[in-house]
């Protein structure tokens, strides 16, 4: 029996299909925080917290527990039953989801495992996503029981490492799924200013996840100005001054402010000096891509601030900076790719299907 192994462009399309998870998990994580469903599941049952709630006794149990949290007793003392059920659904299917983002990476592991669908070098690298989805798990029960201590809100800082780890594995896997995609080869240029605006991305998302945790976002709701000044004074309250970079809201707020407009700058530099060169096509369509949704991606965050971060726009800045950096991967990995064909995952030197293995 002779059994074909998978193929360059089936394991890119499997890939794809992992960072459409990733993407609806962070959309799902933004929609948690936003309508303050995430502190309502109190405890973290890996295995035996696949199953909801079945029975009116059930709901009982999860309530009484719900009941005992910090946000219960300083925040939602008047909270039913019906309304406990509002803020628990989107919780648990949020942690559902992260479980089968889990089962997603495990198939090709068991199938290589057991039929050799897959190329041993690639085991390696699918293994490693799936221990850094289960630390980006661990991760996210540490931030939910940082509010469930005393104070009834999530650790700003823990919420953002969360959320770089988010970035992080989307950036393994969308990356690696564009370096497996058959490209026509070109002849690409160097992107000097590229390494400096993806650092620069990473940066602004960490102060954006900051200024989500300090709920900054409800402070000073003009732009550019911050009522009338560029800087408030009570930007530097804490002492010593540097600890305002972090635990000072308007201090957050006001670096999330600057790294953005930068951003936006760097990129518009970045296609303006590039764009009458000899690029490839996905480099020419990721400089394109990068170029509408930084202005789309700060446009969005402008109109959170001044109308309060409403839900809706919140959550649309949130996906769109998933967005923005899939069209800065595209561009690195256009030049990358080109420039050196056969370097795709671990040392897989061709893009034609492998032959059947016999069985």
């Amino acid at each position: 029996m002779k059994q074909t192994v998978l193929s360059d462009r089936e394991l890119s399309h499997f890939l794809f299909g992992a960072c459409l998870f990733i993407f609806v998990m962070v959309v799902l994580g933004g929609m948690t925080r936003l309508t303050g469903s995430g502190l309502s599941m109190v405890e973290w049952r890996p295995v035996s917290g696949v199953l909801p709630p079945l029975t009116h006794e059930d709901w009982i149990v999860f309530f009484e527990n719900y009941q005992r949290s910090p946000e219960y007793l300083k925040i939602n003392k008047e909270m039913t039953l019906e309304g406990f059920k509002h803020i628990f659904w989107l919780e648990y299917i949020h942690r559902l989801w992260g479980r089968l983002i889990g089962l997603y990476f495990l198939l090709p592991l068991f199938l290589a495992w057991r039929k050799s669908f897959l190329r041993q070098t690639y085991l390696p690298f699918l293994l490693a996503i799936w221990i850094l989805g289960g630390l980006q798990g661990c991760v996210g029960w540490l931030m939910v029981k940082s509010g469930l201590i005393d104070d009834p809100h999530v650790s700003p800082y823990a919420l953002a490492v969360h959320f770089l780890l988010a970035l992080l594995t989307y950036a393994m896997t969308f990356s690696a799924a564009i370096r497996l995609y058959p490209k026509k080869q070109g002849f690409p240029i160097t992107l000097p200013a590229l390494s400096w605006i993806l650092g620069l991305f990473v940066l602004t998302s960490f102060y954006g996840a900051l200024v989500a945790g300090h709920k900054a976002g409800l402070l000073y709701n003009t732009f550019p100005l911050m009522e009338g000044r560029w800087m408030p004074e009570e930007a530097w309250f804490y002492k010593p001054t540097l600890l305002n970079l972090f635990v000072n809201p308007v201090t957050v707020q006001w670096v999330h402010r600057l790294l953005a407009v930068t951003l936006v700058v760097s990129v518009s530099v970045m296609i303006k000096s590039n764009w009458s060169k000899s690029l490839t096509f996905f480099q020419r369509q990721g400089l394109l891509a990068a170029g509408f949704f930084v202005v789309v991606q700060m446009s969005v965050g402008i109109a959170a601030l001044l109308y309060q971060v409403p839900t809706f726009l919140a959550l649309l800045h949130q996906a769109g900076s998933l967005i923005l950096f899939s069209s800065l991967l595209v561009i690195r990995e256009a030049s990358k790719s080109a420039a050196t064909p056969g370097s795709v995952l671990p040392s897989s030197h061709s893009r034609k299907a492998p032959p059947a293995v016999e069985r």
